[in-house]
């Protein structure tokens, strides 16, 4: 019998990210990079979470990211292997960036002998990866491991965070070293300069109508609780960007409602008659302002405060009344804290809630039209059956308007959902959330077309013991692009239309609980046996095609609107 011995250079790296915080690592393995496979099997320290395709993988780091994001700061940490596995896994590299989320993507390459000569399943990485994430290299000298190590967590958490590729030659992965593990690196923590606090605060003492636009990078609990005590302070309207419902808590005073795809009309005309924007961490991207239109790019009607954190982002796309490079929880903590505060009274917060309030209560008795399963009266009684920090994960699909609408983001983390739009993000997540917090109640909403994306990840849940549930809302149709087929091409259906699965009998095989629900009530008393129970759990929702989120619309509305 053979003495074991992990390679070096495997273990050097293993060392490197229990150094720099790392807990938790999703993976699909490759041969490419089995020494790090092996230095994991000794380093319990480390959750490996095995899953079943590399875009289901890189979806759970990069929500595990968004979490972490909003207390530890820490990226969250997938391994792939090159070519196909790469490949799949650019998708959650791609909503990484395009959210803001902390994440590193390990990749596990061809041998450097075998470079540049079209090895098996061989991609120039960095070449291929740039143009989507912060930072994408190679690792060719195990020595540099440390450094390179420390380099992507520094990268991937500080400024505007965001996703890191590093690739691994699967033969320097055995090669011996002698170098050690650069120290834990911390995010800086910029404070504003106290100058653009005090015109900050005399630009909002002038304006009429100001609201604020809030949430995005590096936003985390610290914000959270000081912008909300800054805002109430002052009356001030808090909006939230795109999918970044939980940046502040529902039930405060000045809470104005989320901006995005389908929000409260009475929101869009107060950003747009508001005469100044204080825009906090937020991007300020084509979802949130409805492809730029709102506020105005530029103009003499209107003042743009952006705080962010990180510089390049700052007048990049709006031209910017005064620009704040800061923090998030520092910049909200000055403002709390801001002497002359007192002097700043608005009723339009007040104003602002009680408009969003009617908007996201469905008619009194919880119903918002003529049909046998009611989502609106569905997620109502969700709100009310669950508990209030329940974090609900959904990919994308005209399904996800329903939440936005009418569900309360009252915990933090409680939203995970990509604010780039991308399919099949739902389950992963919540993979994610179920490990990460596995005392709080998870929910994956998803779609008919949006589940079957990576609706295999239940596989990884039920592998791993994850308590989560899912909702399917089926209507047997890609409903977003059905949707706008409707209202551009009516009647002149084209490629939107599924054929489905029985979903409770899927989710079944792969060892959950489910119920398929067709009305309303039914969905009431699945919910109810769901709460009760552990594990995977999942209601089969089957909706009609003419029961659309956006505002109320039905399919039929949109074709005579066309018509």
């Amino acid at each position: 019998m053979t003495e074991h011995s992990t390679p070096q250079a495997a273990r050097l790296l293993v060392d490197c990210l229990l150094e720099q915080g790392c807990d938790r690592i999703f993976t699909v393995p490759g041969e490419s990079f089995l020494q790090v496979l092996d230095a994991l099997h000794d380093t319990p320290a480390i959750d490996l979470v095995t899953c079943r395709q590399e875009g289901g993988a890189a979806f759970m780091a990069c929500a595990d990211g968004a979490m972490n994001a909003a207390a530890s700061g820490r990226p969250g940490i997938c391994f792939v292997t090159r070519g196909p596995g790469a490949t799949n896994a650019s998708i959650g590299v791609h909503v990484a960036m395009q959210d803001s989320q902390p994440m590193i993507l390990f990749v596990g390459d061809v041998a450097r002998d075998m470079r540049e000569r079209e090895g098996f399943q061989e991609v120039d990485f960095p070449a291929f990866f740039a143009p989507i994430c912060k930072w994408a290299a190679r690792v060719d000298s195990a020595d540099r491991i440390p450094e390179f190590v420390a380099r992507a967590y520094a990268t991937a958490i500080s400024g505007r965070p965001g996703p890191v590729v590093l690739a691994l030659p699967e033969d320097m992965l055995s090669d011996a070293t002698e170098a050690r593990p650069r120290p834990f690196v911390a995010r800086p923590a910029q404070a504003p300069c106290p100058d653009a606090m005090q015109a900050m605060m005399a630009m909002i003492g002038d304006a009429a109508s100001p609201i604020a636009i809030v949430g995005g990078a590096g936003w985390n609990a610290k914000a959270r609780e000081y912008f909300q005590l800054f805002a109430e302070r002052i009356g001030l309207p808090v909006a939230t960007a795109f999918r970044r419902q939980d940046a502040i808590s529902p039930s405060s005073k000045v809470y104005a409602g989320n901006l995005g795809y389908g929000p409260n009309p009475g929101l869009v005309e107060r950003v747009k008659n508001a005469d100044l924007v204080l825009a906090v961490g937020a991007r300020l991207g084509e979802a949130t302002t409805d492809g730029y239109s709102f506020p105005a790019l530029a103009g003499k009607e209107r003042t743009l405060i952006h705080v962010h954190p990180d510089p390049e982002e700052l007048n990049s796309v709006f031209e910017t009344d005064l620009a704040i490079c800061a923090d998030m929880g520092e910049f909200a903590e000055s403002a709390a804290l801001w002497e002359d505060g007192d002097i700043l009274d608005f009723d339009a917060g007040a104003q602002a809630n009680a408009d969003w309030e009617s908007w996201a209560t469905p008619n009194p008795d919880g119903s918002s039209g003529d049909y046998p399963l009611d989502m609106a009266a569905c997620v109502t009684f969700m709100r009310d059956t669950l508990p209030a920090d329940t974090i609900i994960c959904n990919g994308a699909g005209n399904f996800s308007g329903w939440w936005h609408r009418y569900w309360r983001y009252d915990g933090f983390p409680s939203q995970l959902a990509p604010t780039a739009g991308a399919m099949g993000y739902g389950v992963p997540a919540a993979v994610a959330a179920a490990r990460r917090f596995p005392d709080r109640t998870v929910v994956a909403v998803a779609g008919d077309g949006d589940f079957l994306m990576n609706g295999q990840e239940l596989a990884t849940a039920v592998q791993h013991g994850c308590d989560l549930m899912v909702i399917v809302v089926d209507n047997s149709a890609y409903g977003t692009i059905r949707m706008h087929q409707e209202r551009e091409f009516p009647a002149r259906l084209s490629a939107t239309t599924l054929r489905n699965p029985d979903f409770a009998q899927l989710a079944a095989s792969f060892g959950g609980w489910s119920a398929t629900c067709s009305t309303t009530d039914e969905f009431r008393t699945a919910l109810v046996e769901a709460k009760g129970r552990d594990g995977v759990r999942l209601l089969h929702c089957k909706i009609d095609i003419e029961q659309l989120a956006a505002s109320g619309a039905t399919v039929s509305g949109l074709r005579a609107k066309a018509g």
